[in-house]
C-alpha cells in the first residue's frame, strides 16, 4: 500500500514529465520544419510564449483527466483524453498563428498550418507513447513473475470475453498461482478456437471427460474456475456443476471482474451461487464518487450485511471506516478480512452496544463520520417473539441511540437497515424495525423543513442469501446431515438476493439520499426491487438437487408448519405508503408516513417504563398506537396469506 508522501511524488513526476514534453513537443517540430535562419528567427521567439503555454497545457491537461488513472493501466480511455486535449492545445495555437499573432504582430505565419499538424502528431506521441512503454514494461515483467508463480493449472469456464478478462488477470499476477491451462464454453462456435493462447477443449458438458483426459496425461487440472457466463441459466449450470462431483477438484467463481484485470476477485462456489443471480447492474462510478474520501460509521459491522457494507466501503474508496460492534469475534473477524485486501481505507474498530448511549454518542462525536450505515440489529423473528423486550431495547432504543448520535456528531447521511417485515408488521422484528424507520423519518423531517445538509433514510430488502440465520445456510446444513430438510409450509414466499448485490444496492440508495433532484428531497424509505418472489420448497427442492440428491427420494422435505410472527407472503410498500421513483436501477422509493417527533418522543418514554416493569401488554399497547396495522395482526389466521390479490401482485415487483 502506497503512502500518501509517495503517490504525490509520482503525481508530481508525471505532471513534470507532460509539462516538459510540451515544451519539447514544440521545439522538436521547430528543428524538424525549419533550418538555417528561419530556425533562428522562430527559436529567438520560444522564451517570450512557451512558459505561458506550458501553464496553459497543464491546466488542459488536467481539465481532460490525465493525471488520475496511473501509467501501469493506461489504456485505449486515457489516449482518448490525451487526443482531446493535444487537439485543443492544437487549436489553440492554431486561432493564435492565424487570428492574433499574424496580423498584429509578426507580420507573417509564426508557426503555419504544417508545423501545427507536425505538433499535434508530436505531442500525442511525447504523451502517449511514454505512458503505453510503461504499461508494457510493467506488464511484461509482471507476466514473469507471474509465470514463475502459476503453479496451478486452472480449468475455464464461460464465454470468450468473460474468459479472456480472467486470463489478462492471470497474466497481471492477480489471480496468483493460478495459470490458464484450458477452456471449456457454453457456445459450439467457440470450439477449436483459443483465447490469448489458451485452447478451447470442449463444450461445459465435457468437463469430466476434458478434466479426466488431462489426469491421464499427467497435465491434470488443480481448479476449476467459473466465470459469470457459465452460471447464467442457459448455460444450465446444475448439469455441468453434478457432472465435476467425481473430479474431487476446488471450484471458484468470479466475484469481480475489473477492467483489464484489474480488481478481479474469486471466492468458493456455493450453492447459493446458483439460486439467484443478480438483477441489478450496479453503477460503481456512482458509488465511487459518493464514497471516496469519506469518513464511514458501520455499525453491526462484524454481521453478515455489515460486514459486506465495510468491505464496499473500502472497495469504492472510503478514506476512514469505523466498525461498531458488540461482538468480539465478529469485530476481529471483519477487521482481519479488511486488512487482508488492499485498499487505502483506514480501518479501526470498536467494541461497543447500540444500547449503550453513553458509549455511542461520544464514540461517533470523535470520529466525525460523514456517513452512518445503522445495520446493527436483532432480526429473528422466532426469537423476538419470545425475547420482545430484547428486540425493543436493540431495534427501537439502540436506533434512536445510533440516529441521535449521527446528528450530534455532524453526519451528513444516517442510513437505516430495514427490512420488508416492517411494512404492515405482524412480528416483534417488523414492529420494532418499522418504529426505528418512524424515528428516522421524524428527524429527517426537521433537516427537511429547516434545508439543512443531513439526510436520514432506511433501506428496506427481504432475505439475503447467504446471510447469518438465513434459510439457506440452514437448508446446506440439512441436506449434509442426509435430512430432513424442514419448510414451513409449502406455499410460503419469499424475496431473495445475494448480499453483494444488496449492499451495493443500500449504498446506491444512500448517494440518492444525498443527490438534489425532487425525489430525493421527499423519500425517506427507499425499497431494493428484489426480483420474482421464490416458494421456499421449489427452493428446497433446488438446492437438494445441486447437492446431488433427488428430493423425496434420498432426502426428505418435511413442512413443520408456520411460527409465530411469520406470515405467507411479503411486501414491499404500505397501504398508505406514496411510491416515488427514484431513476435508479434496482431502488424504489417511498414517501414519508410517520408520526411527529413530540409524540414519537412520548411513545419512547412508555416504552422505556413498560420494559422496567417488564410489561409486554404495555409494550404492545404503544406498538398498536404507532403503527395501527400491527394491532391487526391477531385477525389473521396462522398460516393463512394476509394480502388481497391485489397487494400480492404489488409484492411481485420486478
Amino acid at each position: 500500500m502506497a503512502s500518501r508522501p509517495t503517490q504525490n511524488f509520482k503525481k508530481l513526476a508525471v505532471v513534470t514529465h507532460d509539462l516538459v514534453v510540451t515544451a519539447l513537443a514544440i521545439l522538436l517540430v521547430f528543428i524538424v520544419r525549419f533550418e538555417g535562419w528561419q530556425l533562428e528567427e522562430h527559436l529567438r521567439y520560444v522564451p517570450s510564449f512557451l512558459p505561458f503555454f506550458v501553464a496553459y497545457a497543464g491546466l488542459v491537461y488536467w481539465f481532460f483527466s490525465l493525471y488520475r488513472s496511473k501509467w501501469r493501466f493506461a489504456s485505449l480511455p486515457d489516449l482518448s483524453n490525451i487526443v482531446k486535449a493535444v487537439s485543443i492545445l492544437t487549436l489553440t495555437l492554431l486561432v493564435a498563428d492565424y487570428v492574433l499573432v499574424a496580423p498584429n504582430f509578426y507580420g507573417a505565419f509564426y508557426f503555419g498550418k504544417i508545423t501545427i499538424a507536425l505538433y499535434w502528431l508530436v505531442q500525442i506521441a511525447l504523451l502517449g507513447g511514454p505512458r503505453l512503454a510503461y504499461r508494457y514494461f510493467k506488464f511484461a515483467r509482471t507476466r514473469r513473475h507471474a509465470a514463475r508463480e502459476a503453479t496451478l493449472p486452472a480449468l475455464l469456464l464461460g464465454r470468450g470475453l468473460d474468459v479472456e478478462m480472467v486470463i489478462r488477470a492471470m497474466e497481471a499476477g492477480t489471480m496468483r498461482k493460478l495459470r490458464p491451462a484450458g477452456i471449456l464454453t457454453p457456445r459450439s462456435d467457440d470450439l477449436g478456437q483459443s483465447i490469448r493462447g489458451v485452447p478451447v477443449l470442449g463444450l461445459l458438458s465435457d468437463i469430466e471427460r476434458v478434466a479426466t483426459d488431462a489426469a491421464e496425461r499427467g497435465e491434470g487440472f488443480r481448479r476449476i474456475v467459473a466465470t459469470p457466463s457459465s452460471l447464467l441459466p442457459e448455460a444450465e449450470p446444475d448439469k455441468w456443476l453434478a457432472r465435476t462431483r467425481k473430479l474431487s477438484l476446488p471450484i471458484s467463481r468470479i466475484e469481480t471482474l475489473g477492467e483489464g484485470g484489474r480488481d478481479t476477485e474469486i471466492a468458493p462456489l456455493e450453492i447459493e451461487d446458483l439460486l439467484v443471480r443478480s438483477t441489478v447492474r450496479i453503477d460503481r462510478d456512482r458509488l465511487g464518487a459518493f464514497l471516496k474520501g469519506k469518513r464511514v460509521i458501520v455499525t453491526g459491522g462484524g454481521g453478515s450485511i455489515g460486514s459486506e457494507i465495510c468491505l464496499r466501503c473500502a472497495t469504492f474508496g472510503a478514506a476512514e471506516l469505523l466498525i461498531v460492534e458488540s461482538s468480539e469475534p465478529a469485530l476481529f473477524q471483519i477487521t482481519e478480512q479488511l486488512v487482508a485486501h488492499e485498499h487505502d481505507t483506514i480501518v479501526s474498530g470498536a467494541l461497543a452496544d447500540v444500547r449503550d448511549r453513553a458509549r455511542i454518542t461520544p464514540l461517533f462525536a470523535g470520529f466525525r463520520p460523514d456517513i452512518v450505515i445503522h445495520a446493527a440489529a436483532l432480526k429473528h423473528v422466532p426469537y423476538l417473539e419470545a425475547d420482545w423486550s430484547e428486540g425493543v431495547k436493540t431495534n427501537i432504543f439502540g436506533s434512536v441511540n445510533v440516529t441521535d448520535a449521527a446528528i450530534a456528531a455532524g453526519a451528513k447521511i444516517f442510513v437505516l437497515i430495514s427490512t420488508d417485515k416492517a411494512i404492515e408488521p405482524v412480528s416483534m422484528l417488523g414492529a420494532t424495525k418499522r418504529f426505528a424507520e418512524m424515528y428516522a423519518q421524524s428527524r429527517d423531517a426537521e433537516f427537511v423543513a429547516a434545508a439543512a445538509g443531513m439526510r436520514l433514510v432506511a433501506v428496506r430488502f427481504g432475505n439475503v442469501l447467504g446471510s447469518v440465520g438465513s434459510v439457506v445456510p440452514k437448508f446446506k446444513a440439512q441436506i449434509a446431515r442426509g435430512g430432513p430438510v424442514t419448510v414451513t409450509s409449502p406455499d410460503m414466499i419469499r424475496y431473495f438476493m445475494t448480499i453483494r448485490e444488496a449492499c451495493d444496492l443500500v449504498l446506491t440508495a444512500a448517494s440518492h439520499a444525498r443527490s438534489d433532484g425532487p425525489e430525493a428531497e421527499r423519500a425517506a424509505v427507499y425499497v431494493l426491487k428484489m426480483g420474482q418472489p421464490v416458494r421456499i420448497m421449489d427452493l428446497a427442492e433446488r438446492m437438494i438437487r445441486l447437492a446431488g440428491f433427488e428430493p423425496g427420494e434420498d432426502i426428505e422435505i418435511a413442512v413443520s408448519g408456520v411460527r409465530p410472527g411469520e406470515r405467507m407472503n411479503e411486501i414491499l410498500f404500505a397501504r398508505d405508503e406514496p411510491m416515488a421513483e427514484t431513476g435508479l436501477d434496482g431502488v424504489m422509493a417511498a414517501k414519508p408516513v410517520f408520526a411527529n417527533r413530540v409524540q414519537l418522543q412520548s411513545w419512547l418514554a412508555q416504552l422505556e417504563a413498560a420494559l422496567e416493569g417488564d410489561d409486554r401488554a404495555a409494550v404492545d399497547a404503544v406498538l398498536d398506537e404507532a403503527i395501527p396495522d400491527f394491532s391487526e395482526r391477531q385477525k389473521t389466521p396462522p398460516g393463512a396469506p394476509e394480502q388481497p390479490a391485489s397487494r400480492a401482485a404489488a409484492a411481485s415487483l420486478p
